[in-house]
């Protein structure tokens, strides 16, 4: 029996569970880890310890397992928080400060600059990207401009740097794989989708020496071995690593081009593959590799909101309204509707289509008759509003509404959510067996690169749907985006 650790390393979260090779989770486990806000604008992790939990994670998994070791064949696959960006000192092995998260706007400023000074057009047809601080290259610069000798060290080539799976990878392997996928380096703003290579002019743009840049390797890669620090009395294989956002995609098994699906996390990726052309993308989205197997790539059209189930944790943990999301649904519920509430949870600027980092988020429509119902309606109400503002420009630029959406991530249990979500896009809403859709397409790349499966319909069958949201007609939804679209433009420049 082959049984495959996936480890989906979140913004909030290190999970480890276990596939059998039906692509089955047979045991989970999950490690929180801490977010740190030092300023205004400012998000950051622990690289240790998100390193330290996935370690936590497997040793908790492997002791649910009843199984004899002697008896089976472990591997892991990877896939993690996007753009986040941690640079670390080769020698020692230590982070030279917290890592940048994808939500930090500290690097806003230098994205305005660059785009003041018409940058933007040749990022975007060499990147695919908008310049932003969501990616990953104005935290890495503002890294080595601001920690005290790190530009020196990264000038002498002492530095590396890489997204959380090339640290992670880096980590377990003793330091003997510094390597990337594609999609996550499409994610950085330094890697050519054409070439699918790091670009010179980019990293010059952002003064970032080529002996920081990991190897680009295709998701269904083997990247090396782990004891994963002595769990393992014989070193097991490191296969299969891609972006989480990228691991929904072929968990869902998005393989034909105008396939598209929503992955509802902390904030939510809608992407829709558009083939093995890199296509420019329409106003408001990006272009980026959806994934590289088989010997091929795909690419998708994607567009990224900043802020969904981090609303909810932020009602929960800041606000302490509920004592958790799944909470929510019953009170949401108990009120006809949002009471003219809206919130746009722009905590950390609006993503796609806006691209407003300096926005802060608002509520509106506040009265004196506002219950803790209301407002917990409008905040799951806001999560759809953001994924319609998406689809529907994301529909037009490929020809007309998507046939459906597959839906993954720890919202999708909500089936007010789900529901209000078809209304509003007009379109099905598909949610399927496995919760953790980025888990299993990790797991899918692992087993294409160690010879399990050979091609796309030897796995199209691991995806089950359990259950489809069919469009309920509504006089008043029409009214409701017009609400939720007043609010915005109230906000935005």
């Amino acid at each position: 029996m082959n049984y495959i650790i996936a480890i989906d390393q979140s913004t909030s979260s290190t999970k480890a569970l276990l596939f059998d090779e039906q692509c089955k989770v047979v045991a989970r486990t999950n490690v929180d880890h801490k977010q740190y806000y030092p300023q205004t604008g400012w998000v950051e992790h622990d690289a240790e310890e998100i390193y330290q939990n996935m370690i936590e994670a497997i040793r908790m998994l492997m002791s649910d397992v009843r199984c004899q070791k002697e008896d089976v064949t472990f591997s892991i696959a990877l896939t993690n928080q996007r753009e986040t960006a941690v640079v670390w000192n080769k020698a020692t092995g230590k982070p030279i400060a917290n890592a940048v998260v994808w939500q930090d706007t500290r690097g806003a400023e230098l994205c305005r600059q660059l785009r003041a000074e018409g940058k933007a057009d040749m990022v975007m047809a060499k990147s695919g990207l908008l310049i932003d601080p969501n990616f990953s290259a104005s935290g890495i610069k503002w890294l080595l401009d601001n920690i005290e000798g790190a530009r020196e060290a990264a000038n002498k080539g002492e530095l590396l740097m890489g997204t959380i799976d090339t640290w992670l990878v880096w980590k377990l392997t003793g330091g003997k794989t510094f390597a990337t996928d594609t999609t996550n380096a499409s994610r950085t703003m330094l890697f050519n989708i054409h070439t699918m290579q790091w670009d010179d002019d980019l990293l010059q743009l952002f003064d970032i020496p080529r002996s920081m840049m990991p190897e680009i390797l295709p998701c269904d890669a083997v990247y090396g071995e782990t004891t994963c620090e002595g769990l393992f009395s014989e070193p097991i294989q490191i296969a299969g690593v891609l972006g989480d956002s990228h691991g929904a995609l072929v968990g869902q098994m998005c393989f034909e081009p105008g396939s598209g699906k929503v992955t509802y996390g902390t904030g939510s990726s809608v992407m829709v593959n558009i083939g093995e052309e890199p296509k420019a993308a329409p106003q408001g989205l990006v272009t980026s590799v959806g994934f590289s197997a088989l010997g091929k790539t795909w690419y998708g059209f994607e567009g990224n909101i900043y802020s969904t189930g981090a609303t909810l944790k932020w009602i929960c943990d800041q606000l302490q309204l509920i004592g958790k999301p799944s909470e929510m649904e019953a009170l949401a519920t108990s009120v006809e509707d949002n009471g003219g509430v809206y919130i746009v949870p722009a905590f950390s600027g609006l993503g796609a289509p806006w691209w407003q980092s300096d926005v802060k988020g608002a509520v509106f429509g506040l009265t004196f008759a506002t219950t803790k119902a209301h407002f917990l309606r409008a905040a799951l109400e806001s999560i759809a509003y953001q994924i319609k503002d998406l689809v529907d420009v994301m529909a037009h630029a490929t020809g007309g509404r998507l046939k459906e959406i597959a839906a993954d991530g720890g919202p999708t249990k909500n089936q007010f959510l789900m529901q209000f979500q078809a209304d509003m896009l007009n379109t099905p809403v598909v949610c399927t067996e496995v919760d953790d859709a980025s888990a299993l397409g990790a797991v899918i790349m692992n087993g294409f690169a160690r010879g399990l499966w050979k091609s796309f319909d030897e796995v199209v069958g691991f995806r089950v749907v359990t259950q489809t949201y069919q469009p309920q007609p509504s006089a008043q939804k029409e009214t409701l985006y017009e609400g939720w679209r007043n609010a915005v433009n109230q906000l935005i420049k």
